[in-house]
């Protein structure tokens, strides 16, 4: 996950006689029955059924885990106590405290201290805090004083006949024992028993693991779970812990059973993991006396072994992680759901925004035999040091490790490249036969990422991962990009991508590009869409492929494409060929705009100059800013020394506009002043509305470069870009010059830059793959537009069975799917006439796929 970066950006099969077309659909609203009913544009789709394209690998398709959104605590994890070792500090979160999710709570007048202790008394080491109960009350049974845990979003959600074990972790200096009640209930006043409650008696002065198991009596999504104490003295209170029986497999410490049962039904081919922006920021250094660094990457050793011995991390997306869920979760995970596992390891080259090294020769050698020791971990034998660890946690058979990436998304190409190089070596010496996965940056190109491939392919690397995040139009436009590369260079492995929001539009621009991925699957060897998972009490980015609560989950719409592909990929590529509709590329056209990002800048003798030499529009601003419209509601504008200026430095995206939506081929002039803040100067040109523009973005990402962005409905996409910095209380002159479809920039007289938004955003698209296991032929076809595609669809020389099952994927552009409602879903039904060559009309806003199955009834 490109961290910051992209957080800004956002602002915004079994043989059956028949074939069949499997697709997503639902009920058209009245909008889009209109747009249904708009004429037909023919097409034509030719296929070469005698012709073997690049064969498909079967980790074509997989997932990417990374703890965002909180995905593992509150989400895949199945552990549904929040904060459950009393971890929470200020470091993860500012507003998090060691009893957040926890409030004292004491019955029949009983009175005591709840404290959060670090200590020596501790349970473990790397466990260093916990709770400590001093109780004032007396033998009566009713005076109970404790502590009430509030779950993940409304509470903890439980269901009627369902079982729920429990365990604390505890210790007393009573010599008669403490009794400890713990109850499951609802969060009302009345405090409804959700279960009969258990009782505990503590004995002894030593940590000692207790349990008890719940039966739920009802179902609800509010519970509360309270651990009270009875008497005098104290009893302390470490790893309070409610897990549902009822988990994904039937796994101790294992997964919420719904989530993955979503992930599975991907039939994923891999899956990625942990990260992301957890691999590469914060410290490197280990969990250890002095420091005990709560900042730090994700590191393996870390999170294996007893959960209670696990530590604890500062989650980069700003909260806490548990490391409940740990590497061998994840190992096994993969494994259940029949994926190839995927771990990412830090570089000691920082990302995300934060883009620094780590110069410590010891250290980095730490991290390589760290590495070296993963992988005796996943694969060794049980009599190695590490293969024994992996028996004793109840794996004894390997894991089946075959890759590994080192890095994630480093803006810092050559100091990465000099550690890959070192991680790569040390694997490749001892394990020859683990692929070794490169990575090209968090952007689809730019320097950064000219500056990594090349590297890349000087240095023969297996596989280089790709990130990007752009608009649907970027995604349209761009399913030719893998046409172009080297066939002989590094493989790729596109590791995440999305289109920037979860409308239905999006899933069709990704499904489009992802038809591009499949006919060049000798280049594009594994692709996984990413965010998978979203807690919507806890978004930190969006889109994202599943969504969830605290007691339900959904797929979006890309879910659903994802799922599509993924469970229809095929084994080759067939060569197909469809036609396409000319698009009229017409001249960039708009008004101008200033904005800033957490920055104060003055701007000044804004000019628009025609292609002709005539003045559009000029201001000083010696009469005020009355020519100026706010576009958003964010900062603080005003005259001030006679230029305008925003003031706020906490303010993001202060876009105010001015000029005719009309204006095309003019020059842009525009003095501006940085006077204090993060970032630099935001000047937008061809501005339609709030959505539409573009702006050159000048000092951005925390002034570490600048570039001219396209945004297109809220989605943005880089143009141009390199590594300009903006200096405070110096005055840039600047200017952009917009000829039809190019924009040139400069910046103090000289030439900075130029490109030609010419692609076109072609909405039809199609592949043809072949399922050799039933001789098969999968035809995918996207239809991304308001009209119907009528297409001449010409099997070639290949006899086909005369029926087909047909679904279409079909759609209003703008559904979302949501907890109520899930418009887009898949759907069969059974269509006829199928021959070599036929006619089948493709509905606007969809995705369709035929499987067409050869004809076996005739005799030779």
């Amino acid at each position: 996950m490109a961290g910051r970066k992209r957080l800004r950006q956002l602002m915004s099969l079994v043989l059956v006689p028949s074939l069949f077309v499997l697709s997503l659909t639902f009920a058209q609203s009245p909008e889009n029955a209109s747009a249904n009913k708009k004429e037909a544009i023919d097409y034509s789709l030719t296929v070469d059924s005698n012709r073997r394209g690049p064969a498909i690998d079967n980790t074509m398709y997989g997932v990417f885990f990374e703890d965002i959104n909180r995905a593992a605590d509150g989400g895949l994890y199945a552990e549904l106590i929040q904060n459950r070792s009393f971890e929470y500090d200020p470091v993860d979160n500012p507003a998090y405290k060691p009893l957040t999710a926890w409030t004292e709570t004491a019955t029949g007048g009983a009175s005591g201290t709840a404290r959060v202790m670090n200590d020596d008394g501790r349970l473990n080491e790397k466990n260093r805090r916990y709770l400590q109960l001093d109780l004032d009350g007396s033998k009566d049974k009713k005076e109970r004083f404790g502590v009430t845990n509030a779950g993940y979003n409304s509470g903890i959600a439980v269901e009627a006949g369902k079982k729920y074990d429990f365990t604390v972790w505890a210790r007393t200096d009573q010599s008669s024992g403490t009794p400890l009640t713990v109850e499951l209930h609802d969060v009302s006043d009345s405090r409804d028993a959700l279960a009969a409650p258990l009782q505990i008696t503590v004995r002894g002065d030593r940590w000692t693991k207790y349990s008890g198991t719940f039966t739920a009596r009802t179902t609800s999504t509010t519970g509360r779970l309270s651990v009270t104490a009875g008497g005098r003295g104290t009893v302390r209170l470490d790893m309070v812990s409610l897990f549902p029986r009822d988990t994904f497999k039937g796994r101790t410490n294992g997964m919420r059973k719904d989530l993955a049962q979503k992930i599975a039904a991907l039939n994923p081919g891999f899956l990625r993991f942990p990260g992301g922006c957890l691999v590469n920021t914060g410290s490197h250094e280990a969990y250890e006396a002095p420091d005990w660094e709560r900042q730090r990457s994700y590191q393996w050793k870390d999170t294996i072994g007893p959960v209670e011995e696990r530590a604890t991390n500062a989650n980069f997306w700003g909260y806490n992680q548990s490391y409940g869920l740990g590497y061998y979760e994840y190992f096994q995970f993969a494994e259940d759901i029949g994926a190839m596992p995927l771990p990412v390891v830090p570089a000691l080259v920082n990302g995300c925004g934060e883009n620094r090294t780590t110069d410590d020769p010891e250290l980095l050698q730490r991290h390589i035999q760290d590495t070296l020791d993963l992988i005796e971990f996943a694969n060794g034998p049980v009599t190695s040091t590490w293969g024994k660890k992996r028996a004793e946690m109840g794996h004894p058979e390997p894991f089946g490790l075959s890759h590994i990436a080192v890095g994630n998304e480093e803006t810092l190409p050559d100091e990465f490249f000099k550690r890959f190089t070192q991680f790569r070596e040390a694997i490749e010496a001892e394990y020859p036969e683990i692929t070794v996965i490169s990575n090209s940056g968090p952007d689809d190109s730019g320097p950064v990422f000219d500056r990594a491939w090349e590297l890349n392919r000087e240095a023969d690397v297996d596989m280089v991962d790709e990130h990007y995040y752009n608009s649907p139009a970027w995604f349209l436009e761009n399913n030719d990009r893998y046409d172009s590369y080297d066939r002989q260079g590094p493989k790729v492995f596109l590791g995440e991508y999305a289109s920037q929001d979860n409308r239905f539009f999006n899933a069709l621009a990704e499904a489009a590009f992802m038809t591009g991925l499949e006919r060049n699957a000798d280049i594009v060897k594994m692709a996984s869409y990413a965010p998978l998972l979203a807690n919507v009490d806890d978004v930190q980015w969006r889109p994202d492929m599943i969504w969830f609560d605290n007691s339900q989950s959904w797929g979006s719409t890309s879910y659903e494409v994802q799922k599509l592909f993924m469970n229809h990929v095929g084994d080759e590529v067939v060569p197909s060929k469809a036609s396409s509709i000319p698009v009229p590329t017409e001249p960039i056209t708009g008004a101008i705009g200033l904005s800033t990002w957490a920055t104060s800048a003055a701007y000044d003798d804004v000019k628009v100059i025609s292609a002709d030499g005539d003045t559009l529009f000029s201001d000083d601003f010696s009469n005020g800013a009355r020519q100026w419209t706010h576009a958003t509601e964010h900062g603080s504008w005003k005259i001030q020394d006679g230029a305008y200026v925003q003031s706020d430095t906490s303010a993001e995206n202060t876009m105010v506009t001015a000029g005719d939506p009309d204006w095309q081929n003019y020059d842009l002039r525009v003095k501006a002043t940085k006077q204090s803040g993060s970032e630099g100067f935001l000047i937008a040109f061809g501005v339609k509305d709030t959505g539409n523009y573009y702006w050159w973005n000048l000092g951005g990402w925390g002034n570490t470069r600048s570039a001219v962005e396209k945004a297109v409905d809220g989605g943005k996409q880089t143009m141009i870009e390199n590594e300009t910095q903006i200096e405070t209380d110096r005055e840039y002159d600047i200017r952009i010059e917009v000829r039809g479809r190019q924009v040139t920039l400069f910046l103090d007289g000289r030439k900075w830059g130029s490109f030609t938004d010419d692609q076109v955003a072609e909405p039809f698209r199609q592949v043809v793959t072949r399922d050799k296991a039933t001789g098969e032929l999968i035809v995918k076809v996207v239809n991304a537009q308001e009209a119907p595609a009528r297409t001449r669809i010409d099997l070639g020389e290949v006899d086909v069975a005369p029926t087909a099952r047909l679904i279409t994927l079909q759609g209003d552009p703008d559904a979302v799917n949501t907890a109520d409602s899930q418009p887009i879903k898949p759907r069969r039904s059974v269509i006829n006439s199928i021959d070599q060559t036929f006619t089948h009309t493709f509905p606007a806003h969809s995705v369709t796929f035929m499987r067409i199955k050869p004809n076996t009834s005739k005799k030779p």
